[in-house]
């Protein structure tokens, strides 16, 4: 690669190579060139490459006379509840996810406190490339200002949307798997607020991973352990920038990831009734659960800016991605994995009953996700391939191809980032799931 993955809200690369400090302040000022007046919220997550990239988009930022406001190590959904407290006019948030180290990126916040959406993103990119920025006369360059309490106010959102001395009430003995980023600043206060006897992992916000970063059941293998050697009720487990939240029972059982926003949004149908919004690759429980409350389900294309844009556009009452990535409107559109604890432990306290068994009551199917390998240009005629081959199937091209049957469902969509298709499906079975994606490889073939 010569240049940085580039998203809709963002982007990514490997530090020292395709980004750099030169890279990370142009694609700072662009974004500063369509945002509106006022000062520039900067973030980051733990990675040690984080430091030398904020300084940068700062050193940028104020070259073009934009006032910037330090945040330091936050957690990505922290970042848009300090943009809305500051009034900025928008935010840089310094985080490669759940990528390995030698990554970093920038996440770019509007206003209203969320990841910008496909509209904005492209001008942004637009600018970027075109590598023109306007320096500002020496008497015009911004200043720099530190936010000196980053928490509280996401902390004060996240509890008041349970009950609190509910979950006090339960003393609950916890496992919280930080892993080294940015999530154990929030988590460690938010467990203590709520009574918790906790036990957290990877507290120092360091970027020294202690496992690979992305929180699936084969990176978190040391954690099961832990789960079950400090006799937990429910272990949590986050990404580096803790937007993302994976859940483990009392017995280590891997729950996932996708149970994470299932049973988020089975708990909050149960006090308020009202429309749920996921992306197209989500899991069918969370449909499962509207229906089963008589809601509305919307789905969107994948990525948080277009599940949050459905999400204001329907009036949505939750909503998020099955990654672990619940959204909760009363905190911010923003995947937040502060509110997936909350819920979850608000849940367990509400009816008494374990996660392990929380999980079970919902709708079980499984999914299964590989790559096809194919060129940009081929694929339409391979998705029209598709449909015509699954005739029976209702057909959806709202993000690549979809195709649903009453009790499974089948999403291929071309990758943004390399020459390849995504086929994921979902069926009462592994084994059905991976029949449809094998049989979509031998058709695309």
């Amino acid at each position: 690669m010569t240049e940085p993955i580039i998203t809709v809200s963002g982007l990514r690369g490997i530090v020292g190579e395709t980004l750099t400090p030169e890279v990370a302040a142009r694609y700072a000022i662009a974004f500063a060139a369509e945002a509106p007046p006022g000062e520039i919220l900067v973030g980051r997550d733990s990675r040690p490459s984080g430091f030398m990239l904020a300084s940068a988009v700062h050193v940028g930022l104020q070259a073009v006379g934009r006032t910037t406001i330090d945040a330091g190590i936050v957690a990505t959904p922290t970042a848009g509840v300090l943009l809305r407290r500051h009034k900025a006019a928008g935010a840089v948030q310094i985080t490669a996810s759940h990528n390995p180290p030698p990554y970093n990126g920038l996440k770019l916040f509007s206003a209203e406190g969320r990841v910008i959406s496909a509209g904005p993103g492209k001008k942004v990119l637009e600018r970027y490339r075109e590598g023109r920025p306007e320096w500002t006369t020496h008497d015009r360059i911004g200043e720099f200002h530190r936010c000196d309490d980053t928490i509280t106010d996401h902390l004060r959102a996240v509890l008041e949307t349970v009950d609190a001395d509910r979950i006090r009430g339960r003393r609950f003995r916890v496992v919280l798997d930080s892993n080294h980023g940015a999530g154990g600043i929030l988590g460690r206060r938010l467990l203590d607020e709520l009574g918790c006897r906790v036990t957290l992992l990877g507290e120092q916000p360091n970027g020294r991973f202690a496992h690979s970063a992305e929180p699936t059941a084969e990176n978190l293998a040391g954690v099961l352990i832990s789960v079950t050697k400090h006799e937990a009720e429910i272990g949590f487990c986050q990404d580096p920038d803790a937007d993302r939240l994976a859940v483990i029972d009392h017995s280590g059982r891997y729950l996932g990831e996708e149970y994470t926003l299932a049973m988020c949004v089975d708990h909050v149908l149960r006090r308020q009734k009202g429309p749920v919004v996921a992306n197209c690759a989500s899991s069918r429980m969370s449909q499962d659960i509207a229906q089963r409350y008589g809601v509305p389900y919307f789905r969107s294309a994948v990525g948080e800016a277009n599940v949050a844009d459905a999400m204001i556009a329907q009036g949505a009452v939750f909503g998020g991605e099955g990654n672990g990535g619940p959204i909760d409107p009363r905190v911010g559109y923003v995947r937040d994995s502060f509110v997936g604890m909350a819920l979850l432990l608000d849940a367990m306290a509400a009816r008494e009953t374990p996660i392990g068994q929380l999980a079970d009551e919902l709708p079980r199917y499984e999914i299964v996700k590989t790559k096809i390998s194919l060129p940009p240009e081929k694929l339409p005629a391979a998705l029209d391939a598709l449909e015509r081959h699954f005739f029976d199937a209702a057909a959806d091209r709202l993000d690549g191809l979809r195709l649903d049957w009453p009790d499974r469902w089948l999403l291929v969509r071309g990758s943004n980032t390399e020459p390849i298709v995504r086929a994921i499906a979902e069926a009462p079975t592994t084994a059905e799931a991976a029949q449809l994606c094998e049989t979509a490889a031998r058709i695309i073939d």
